[in-house]
């Protein structure tokens, strides 16, 4: 009984580690991994990575995604190599960050409310591997 106590907290401590320095195991979804790199990071309340796409192709994923989430109030301002879209999804205000990084590799920066939703936030990302993956 001791030592299946003893696992027991072994096992909890592990999973808190795993959960406390964001693994991207923990955080990634299953269709994300295939589109962008598998890696995620969220800083200041903004969950970002990157894609092995075309910049272009990750701009027209995002604005497909904000379609499809039916946003509202969308605001977007595409330069050369970066951009934002700022739109009400769900009653949230949600920005997308996309820059350019080389020819087939593109970071994206979803954040969802005013101190960020990682859930939200991975939820947006994974419609845009899933639209990514379809192309």
């Amino acid at each position: 009984m001791r030592n299946m106590v003893a696992k027991g907290w072994i096992l909890l401590v592990m999973v808190g580690a795993l959960m406390l320095s964001g693994c991207p195991m923990l955080v990634a979804g299953g269709a994300a991994v295939t589109a962008g790199t598998g890696t995620y990071m969220f800083v200041n309340g903004e969950l970002r990575t990157d894609y092995n796409f075309s910049f272009d192709s990750v701009w027209k994923a995002c604005e497909k995604t904000v379609a499809e989430m039916k946003a509202v109030d969308v605001i977007p301002e595409k330069e050369i190599g970066s951009g934002t879209i700022d739109a009400i999804i769900d009653q949230e205000k949600v920005r997308f960050n996309v820059t350019y990084k080389s020819k087939n590799l593109t970071t994206v920066g979803i954040r969802v409310g005013l101190l960020g939703n990682q859930l939200a936030s991975q939820r947006l990302h994974d419609k845009i591997s899933d639209t990514l993956l379809q192309r």
